[in-house]
Parts: structure tokens; C-alpha cells; sequence
């Protein structure tokens, strides 16, 4: 039998390693960028074209490297960072496997410029596919040029399945913006296709945050700072008051380096607890400064997740933390005494005597003596409870129990007229407070529909008793006309007479261009502002009294989460929020008619039973199982 086992060419070999390295087009400028505040850079540019999918450059003031550096930074587990094993647990860089330049140089075409400070002279290397077509002496600034044009060019199966530009542009700003708030020391400069998206100069870490996610966080944000032996945080939080179901910039940042951690999310979320609403997020930027030795990077291909060794320790000190911060700065609710004018209390001295308070009294009154004995005329007997009528309030009811709604009256049931099941309502006025079901009948098919706790809706049907999700229903309504109007472009848009005014930071306002054709079809008009701001100069029509700044930042950060570059996905999204947010909420009453309109439009849908999330809209209680009830 023939030996089957062999060993892979370096060229597959790196293409496959570059698989989990490089994954998309941010991949590549997260690498570059850390390598030059590795180098020791102190302004950084980036220049992307068509989302990194053409041309990624990163240039940079570092270090750069000589010749022979130049060569070897393209192979693999070449670095400058690591001799020994122990080096690993002592890291105070952000790059160290060696793994980024060769992955990279496998996947690409690479050009390289470098100059160190003390030569005159600096390298240009050209690179495609791991191979290296020219190495040659160049003049060029100090510090590093790297220019990565046509990625996954020899890996078309990778290529494909690039999302769109939109998005791509999206997880490229995304990585740039974790590592400028990072290092707020560090002047970044990011532009796409020759335009300017991030100019950021070197400024404290406060005024980094703004500068990416604009000035109205600065009224939002709380400091947290704790130092301890084991662990030193410091960063800010947000108010409670500004907690919202998406869209919160929430970053952990360990010695400079970011990460997820959902264990440390869960201790900021709890110092939160019965401050902000179940279910929705509150922003913050905390920073963990730690020995190298107490964690682990080396545990995904990213270094986005990371192990400590005193995890429930720091988990305490993190959560105590972000509490004292939102009770120093008054975000917990306490009871405020307000001492001024208030009167001054004697204080009483040892010799003072105090005497009994006198309890006047009448000793002669017996509230048990017979009716019939003679009363106490010191007695003042002047006060009589009123008589009330209480036959009168009743009168109408066997009359009106009698009565069909034709106004038309019925026979006598014998003598049990007066006691009918349900309240019933004149028209559409709404029943009295406390009223658990209202009763709602239609004329022409004589169906009837009750309202169950102002959130189902009852109805009796051929097989037994229908129970009806009034918002889910709504829901699945709302969502069929919004999807018809956006594909057929006719969402009706309704002008506003003080336009509100959105801002999103870079990330999110990419995703937003290139959803605007759909906001305009189901009836949004924006207009851009420039530096991320738009105005909200009309709404779809019929979502009156909702917020529309709220509206559409849903679905930006809903696109966002999904990553969706499919222009079919996107509508089906948008119509979703939209329809979620102007859908009948839970509690509240509806009249006779509303019940009817919203089951008649409920079963003209082509799905009325599930929600286009689904979720059940309506179930159904069969006759059967409502006798073996009374069995």
C-alpha cells in the first residue's frame, strides 16, 4: 500500500492559515493598524477603495524596518515580539503571532515601502500569493507603507461570499474605531475612496469618544476609576436615562487591547438592575489594566476573546465599581431631604421636666346601649348618614337586559334578565375601568368578539373559541402593507413641521446610505447634514405620535446586527420594525369596530397565524376541550 500522508506546499499551507486570520477585508486593516501602534507610530492613515476589496493602504510614522526585516516580516511566525514560551504570558503589544503579514501576503498582492530613522534609504517588496516578485532600495518617508490590493484574488471561493460594500465599509469602521479608542495617543486618519470619514487628533480618552460617537454622549456619560491589587478600571458609563433597546456602544478595552466578555457585560448590566427597563442596554467604555501574566490572549485566531485568572474577583471589583459611580454622581433615585428654611427642633435638657399630655374624654358614652334607652343630651347627635336609593339604581337594568341591539325588546327569561355575562357598551364608547372583557358583535354575521385583559381578543368560531394576539396581529398587518409599499415604491411620506435631527457615528451612518432607498419607499424623507447628521423631514403616514429618530436608529442597528447586504432581507427587516413599532400595544382597549376591522384584516393576509417572525399570532380552543372543563 502506498504512502497517502504528505505534506502541503507553503503557498496552501499559508492560504488555509490565512482562513482564520483574514476573514474579510477589516481583517486586514485590524492587522496593519495594530502593527504600526506596535511600531510605535504616532499617526496613522488608512485609505480603503470599494470597501477594501480593491485596495487596502495603511501608512504610518513608526519604527519602520531595514532590509533583512522587511524580508522576513512576511514569513510566517516571524516576530519581533516573542523569544520563548514565557514571553507569552508577559505581552505587552497588541501583535505577537507572526501569523498577520504572512496570511495577508498568501491571500493578496503586497507592496510594501519602510525606512528605519538612521538610513537613508528604504525597501520596496512586492509580493503576490506568498511569492516574491521584487525586492529593491526606495526612497521613502520613515516608518511603514503598506499597500494590499485585490484580496482573495487566488481564493475566488472567498471572494464570492464578500458581503456587499456597504457592510464591508461597515466592519472596516467598526475595527478602526475599537483600535482608536484604544489608543486616544494615537492621531488615526481614515478615508474611503478619497473621502474623509475619521480625522482624529491626539486628544484625552473623553474627547476621543466623542469625536467618534458624537458630542451629545458628552451630557450621558459617568467616570468609573478603581484601583486595586488586582485589577485597575477606569473608563465612563452612561446615564440610566439613556438605556435603549439597540444601538449601545458598549466596549471593554484589556491593557489596551479590545475584547468580548459577556461574564464582565453581565456584572455592568446588574449594577443597572431596576434602573433601566428589562431588555434594553445601557452604553459604556471601561478600561482593565492588568499583569500579562493574569490573563491569556492566545485563545482565538482575533485575541478578541481573552481568559483571566481572577475572573469572579475582578467581576466584584467591576460591578462595585460602575455602582459607586452611579450613586456619586446621583443616576440612583434616593429620598432628598431639603433642610433649608426648615424650623429649628428644641433640644431637650436633662433638668427640664415634661409633663403627661391630658386626655379629655366622655364617661357616660357607651357605644352598646340599646337603641331604645333614653339618649345623652351632652351628646352632639346633630350628624344622620343620607339615605340613599339604592333600589333607583337598578331600575334599568331589567329593562335594558331585555332589550336586543336593535333597541327592540326581548321576553323575560324567568326572572334571570338581570344577570348577563359580560357589560355591554353603546356604540364605541369605551367600557368602564376594571371591565375585564368587552364584548364587540357584528350585525351582519352575527360573530361576536371580546376583549380579554386589553390583550386578546376572543371570537367564536365553527370548531370552538379563537383567542387572538391583538399585537401580533397588528404586527402581522402592518407588516404586509409596509412590504407592499416598498416593492411597489408607493409608501406615502407625510412632512413634519419641525424636522428632528438623527446623528450616527461613521459605522452606523454607512449602513444607513445604503438603506435610504428603502426608507424613502415606505415613506421616510432624509436629508444629510454632513458629519453624520440627518433630518427627518417627513414619516410614513399612520405612525403619528411615535418617535422618529428612534424609528429609523431601530433600523440602522437592526441592519447592522444582521449584516445584511441582500436588498430583499433589508426591506424585510425595515417593514418588520416599522410594523412592530406602530402595532396596537398591549392594554390598550379597543372599540366594537377595531376589533372587527383588525380580524377582518388579520384573515385577509396571506399568514394570518404566525407573525413574519414567528411567533403565534392566534390559537384556538376546541368545543371539546371546553366541555371536559365542565365534566
Amino acid at each position: 500500500m502506498s504512502d497517502i500522508i504528505h505534506l502541503l506546499p507553503d503557498s496552501v499551507a499559508n492560504q488555509i492559515a490565512a482562513g482564520e486570520v483574514i476573514q474579510r477585508p477589516a481583517s486586514v486593516v485590524k492587522e496593519l493598524v495594530e502593527n504600526a501602534i506596535d511600531a510605535e507610530a504616532t499617526e496613522v492613515h488608512v485609505l480603503v477603495t470599494d470597501a477594501g476589496k480593491t485596495c487596502i493602504q495603511v501608512i504610518d510614522n513608526g519604527k519602520g524596518m531595514s532590509e533583512t526585516d522587511a524580508r522576513l516580516s512576511f514569513e510566517r511566525h516571524a516576530t519581533s515580539k516573542i523569544r520563548n514560551a514565557e514571553d507569552l504570558f508577559a505581552l505587552h503589544t497588541m501583535g505577537f503571532r507572526g501569523e498577520a503579514l504572512a496570511s495577508i501576503a498568501a491571500v493578496a498582492e503586497v507592496q510594501l515601502k519602510t525606512r528605519t530613522a538612521d538610513e537613508e534609504l528604504g525597501t520596496r517588496i512586492v509580493i503576490s500569493g506568498s511569492k516574491v516578485e521584487s525586492q529593491e532600495p526606495v526612497s521613502c518617508s520613515k516608518g511603514s507603507n503598506f499597500m494590499v490590493n485585490n484580496l482573495f484574488f487566488n481564493v475566488p471561493a472567498r471572494r464570492k461570499f464578500l458581503k456587499a460594500n456597504s457592510t464591508e465599509l461597515s466592519n472596516i469602521l467598526t475595527e478602526f474605531e475599537r483600535i482608536a479608542l484604544a489608543h486616544p495617543e494615537v492621531a488615526f486618519y481614515l478615508y474611503s475612496n478619497d473621502a474623509e470619514l475619521f480625522s482624529l487628533h491626539v486628544v484625552p480618552l473623553r474627547q476621543r469618544i466623542l469625536n467618534i460617537f458624537g458630542k451629545k454622549l458628552n451630557q450621558q456619560l459617568l467616570s468609573v476609576e478603581v484601583e486595586t491589587s488586582l485589577v485597575k478600571i477606569s473608563g465612563y458609563v452612561a446615564k440610566p436615562e439613556t438605556s435603549r433597546k439597540k444601538g449601545s456602544h458598549q466596549y471593554f478595552f484589556v491593557n489596551r487591547r479590545y475584547m468580548r466578555h459577556p461574564y464582565f457585560h453581565k456584572a455592568v448590566m446588574d449594577a443597572y438592575e431596576r434602573l433601566i427597563p428589562a431588555g434594553e442596554q445601557i452604553s459604556y467604555f471601561l478600561y482593565f489594566e492588568v499583569d500579562p501574566a493574569n490573563i491569556d490572549v492566545n485563545i482565538h485566531p482575533t485575541k478578541t476573546e481573552i481568559k483571566f485568572e481572577n475572573e469572579q474577583a475582578i467581576w466584584q471589583i467591576l460591578s462595585a465599581a460602575v455602582r459607586e459611580s452611579l450613586g456619586r454622581f446621583s443616576a440612583i433615585p434616593q429620598i432628598d431631604f431639603d433642610t433649608e428654611g426648615m424650623p429649628e427642633f428644641p433640644t431637650l435638657e436633662q433638668d427640664d421636666s415634661v409633663a403627661p399630655p391630658q386626655v379629655q374624654y366622655n364617661e357616660d358614652f357607651n357605644p352598646f346601649k340599646s337603641s331604645g334607652s333614653q339618649p345623652d343630651k351632652s351628646v352632639d347627635r346633630s350628624y344622620s348618614r343620607p339615605k340613599v336609593e339604592w333600589e333607583q339604581l337598578y331600575s334599568g337594568l331589567a329593562k335594558a337586559s331585555r332589550m336586543n341591539d336593535a333597541g327592540n325588546a326581548l321576553p323575560p327569561d324567568n326572572g334571570t334578565e338581570a344577570c348577563a355575562p359580560f357589560p355591554k357598551t353603546a356604540g364605541n364608547s369605551q367600557p368602564p375601568t376594571g371591565h375585564i372583557l368587552q364584548e364587540s358583535s357584528s350585525s351582519e354575521t352575527g360573530v361576536q368578539q371580546l376583549q380579554f385583559k386589553g390583550r386578546f381578543i376572543l371570537t367564536s368560531v365553527k370548531s370552538g373559541l379563537m383567542l387572538i394576539d391583538q399585537h401580533r396581529a397588528h404586527v402581522r398587518v402592518l407588516y404586509d402593507q409596509y412590504i407592499q409599499q416598498i416593492n411597489q415604491q408607493k409608501g406615502i411620506s407625510q412632512g413634519v413641521l419641525f424636522p428632528e435631527i438623527v446623528q450616527f457615528p461613521a459605522s452606523e451612518a454607512t449602513m444607513l446610505e445604503s438603506i435610504t432607498d428603502d426608507l424613502s419607499a415606505v415613506g421616510f424623507e432624509l436629508t444629510s447634514l454632513g458629519g453624520g447628521s440627518y433630518a427627518i423631514n417627513g414619516i410614513p403616514a399612520g405612525i403619528e405620535g411615535l418617535n422618529p429618530v428612534e424609528l429609523v436608529q431601530d433600523m440602522v442597528h437592526t441592519a447592522l446586527e444582521k449584516g445584511n447586504d441582500v436588498k430583499e432581507e433589508i426591506r424585510h427587516q425595515l417593514a418588520l420594525t416599522l410594523a412592530r413599532a406602530a402595532a396596537i400595544a398591549y392594554g390598550q382597549v379597543l372599540t366594537d369596530d377595531e376589533m372587527a376591522n383588525l380580524v377582518d384584516s388579520l384573515f385577509a393576509c396571506p399568514s394570518p397565524n404566525y407573525t413574519p417572525d414567528g411567533h403565534t399570532v392566534l390559537a384556538t380552543i376546541k368545543e371539546e376541550e371546553i366541555e371536559k372543563l365542565f365534566k
